[in-house]
């Protein structure tokens, strides 16, 4: 995909005044022990204070609300993780429109719970040998409903860029920002509101070592596909990015790291013992690369998204016990 034909930073501030009425402004958190151990000054935004916990309640309601009369009679249909899942269930229920969502048989039970707390129908399916995609494009063709993938959309990465947009108006420009990895929303959509806010900032995506097609894919300068990577981030079980995220990653984006099992659960226990909030594996991906990046960032102005804190309570008190 062209340059010509992706969005821009327009379509962000657009979605942002289109999900102002129902998306929370999410806190900016600080720590004082992170900075001294870094020397940077580090600015949190805290996305797991969002509607239904995580980031993507932006990107879904920006999506759903942009439906034709038609689409919301008949629906949306969506495939996901978890938290895509829930941000499109919990926004069809706010603007009044049925929902399926196409959900791992293995996810968190209490994403499985949430998603269908909001009302929406839940199709299972098996991760490691089903396509998902599939599956979902088959369901939306049999009911006419309309399929919201969870990252390779327009207006859903530019929904998601409102986080940073949001971070960058309160707290000022940043000279490096840290962004969680898995299909490329998030990434994406951040990219566009930093390039545009603050030009001079450094971005980074961070994806679990087990499942860097994102840096491989930047490194190749084309989408690498992998097989589903075992992770404890269970929202970046991505096999690869998607057109429209990589073109904006590809052009926009400093580059890629990664983090491995062992420094998420770190990250986890730190947010949790020192700065009092939950958050999800995946969440973690942008602390732990700004801890083990290797980069200097000494004097830095750094930002960190924290994507979501939707975790099942059981498995959280398990990996802060040391069992991955």
């Amino acid at each position: 995909m062209t340059d010509h034909h992706l969005p821009t930073y327009a379509d962000v501030e657009a979605a942002a005044a289109r999900i102002a009425p129902q998306a929370h402004r999410t806190p900016v958190l600080t720590s004082s022990t992170l900075d001294t151990r870094l020397g940077a000054k580090l600015f949190f935004k805290a996305e797991n204070f969002q509607r239904m916990g995580a980031f993507k309640f932006r990107g879904g309601f920006n999506a759903l609300s942009r439906f034709t009369p038609e689409q919301r009679k008949n629906g949306a249909i969506a495939f996901s993780s978890g938290n895509h899942a829930q941000a499109i269930a919990l926004s069809a229920k706010l603007l009044g429109m049925p929902a399926v969502i196409v959900m791992p048989q293995d996810a968190p039970a209490a994403k499985l719970a949430a998603t269908r707390g909001y009302g929406a129908e839940v199709v299972t399916y098996d991760r490691f040998t089903e396509d998902r995609q599939q599956i979902s494009q088959r369901l939306a063709e049999q009911r006419g409903m309309t399929l919201i993938p969870p990252y390779d959309h327009a207006d859903v990465l530019c929904g998601q860029g409102t986080a940073t947009k949001e971070l960058i108006e309160e707290v000022g420009p940043l000279d490096y920002l840290f962004v969680c990895l898995g299909g490329g929303g998030l990434l994406s959509g951040s990219a566009l509101a930093a390039r545009a806010l603050s030009p001079d900032c450094r971005i980074y995506g961070v994806e679990p070592a087990a499942g860097d097609d994102g840096q491989q894919s930047f490194r190749a300068g084309k989408i690498i596909h992998i097989d589903t990577p075992r992770t404890i981030a269970d929202g970046a079980q991505t096999q690869h990015l998607g057109e429209i995220t990589f073109g904006i990653i590809r052009r926009d984006v400093t580059d890629i790291l990664t983090a491995t099992d062992t420094q998420l659960v770190d990250a986890m226990r730190f947010y949790a013992e020192r700065m009092k909030i939950v958050v999800e594996p995946t969440g973690c991906l942008s602390l732990a690369g700004a801890e083990h990046s290797g980069l200097d960032l000494r004097g830095a102005r750094v930002g960190i998204i924290i994507s979501g804190g939707n975790v099942d309570l059981a498995r959280y008190a398990s990996l802060l016990n040391g069992t991955l």
